[in-house]
């Protein structure tokens, strides 16, 4: 009797893993990463874009792409065009290249978008009593090793680190650089008034520094001192101190204002440290991860592991804090960042002034990519 029951349920029970394997037995999980080939008619409203406006930054990407296979062709047909419509530009796109679907982790359509923008500072060349915060260019001291010349199966893989001795150890992490400046005596480019300002501007990567003549000098990314990047907004949630829905830029510079006694350890919990280099134009956009100036509204950071630099994104969300108002636009992945991880994560520059700035502050909407693929 035992038997027949469990001849009759072992189908049962195979039916009922496959389903749990593949959501239900309706849908397989699609795997993470670039995904199937649509048709444009399958690319939500990519009609309703004024495509012409991502031509600056498409002819950025053909200062730096230009002589790749595939973008040397589409690159030598956009210089053809020299102020297309966006009717022109449309077609453009259409006819160079293919959209593709993107899929997240665990079967995810939607991840976070956030947003960065170039930050105003008040600075000085010379320390005083008012500048009293560096900002350092990469020091002499910082090694770089590239394991994939030692471990091809490690190509691109790059950790940092200095000289102890005869042994290479971590690199001075954020507590360490701030509790004794004389760790990096000699490696400052500027310093400026602000402690939290000189913070955030290591989060946005680039930014402009004002000196007391009104010149303006601008600082861009050169490296970085190895150490993971940690999220003080989420440290502020994981102990109670913010709800996840009220946390942006401002409150969290809010919250270390009212706790001068806490700040600096909080700051301290991203033991990440960025050093600069001093830009010539300050004029003109930072200089991204593609080494071509940001575009703003059309220059995105991606993961790079998943999407090629360079490759045009269709960008579906809303705008900050307006469920009600959708933002679609072509941007172009341009860049790349120390919180920006996996398939779907998109982080939008905004540019500069009062509008970017609180427009990346509040940013963290949920949001869909389409890739357009160099035919």
């Amino acid at each position: 009797m035992d038997s027949i029951k469990l001849a009759f349920l072992r189908p049962l029970i195979l039916v009922a893993c496959v389903m749990a394997l593949t959501s239900c037995g309706f849908l397989s999980v699609k795997k993470a990463g670039i995904g199937e080939e649509i048709r444009w008619s399958d690319v939500p409203n990519w009609h309703v874009d004024n495509h012409a406006e991502s031509w600056p930054a498409l002819m950025n990407n053909c200062i730096a792409l230009s002589k790749k296979p595939k973008w040397e062709t589409i690159c030598a047909a956009a210089k053809e065009i020299a102020n297309p419509d966006d009717a022109q530009a449309l077609n453009f796109y259409q006819h160079w290249f293919v959209p593709h679907r993107l899929h997240g982790d665990k079967g995810k359509s939607r991840e976070m978008v956030t947003g960065y923008y170039e930050p105003l500072l008040q600075g000085s060349l010379t320390p005083s009593a008012r500048y009293q915060y560096p900002l350092y260019a990469p020091p002499d001291s910082l090694l770089i090793v590239d394991l994939g010349e030692l471990y091809p199966s490690l190509k691109g893989k790059r950790v940092r680190g200095r000289v102890d001795g005869n042994r290479v150890v971590p690199f001075f992490s954020r507590s360490e650089i701030e509790s004794d400046r004389s760790l990096l005596n000699g490696e400052e480019l500027i310093w400026v008034d602000n402690r939290d300002d000189a913070f955030f501007l290591q989060i946005q990567g680039s930014g402009r520094v004002q000196l007391p003549d009104g010149s303006i000098i601008g600082v861009g990314y050169s490296n970085q001192n190895g150490h993971p990047y940690v999220s003080i907004g989420r440290v502020l949630l994981t102990r109670n101190e913010l709800e996840r829905e009220e946390i942006s830029l401002f409150t969290i510079r809010q919250w270390l204002k009212e706790n001068p006694e806490k700040a600096d350890a909080l700051l301290n919990e991203n033991p990440s440290y960025v050093f600069f280099t001093l830009r010539e134009n300050s004029d003109g956009g930072p200089i991204g991860s593609l080494n071509v100036p940001l575009t703003a509204e059309r220059s995105v950071a991606i993961d790079p592991r998943v999407v090629s630099l360079g490759t045009p994104v269709w960008l579906m969300t809303n705008l900050p804090g307006q469920t009600d108002q959708p933002y679609q636009r072509l941007v172009l992945a341009q860049d790349t960042g120390g919180a920006i991880k996996g398939p779907l994560r998109v982080d939008l520059f905004w540019g500069h002034g009062p509008y970017a700035e609180k427009s990346a502050g509040e940013m963290k909407e949920r949001g869909e990519l389409i890739v357009l693929l160099p035919k």
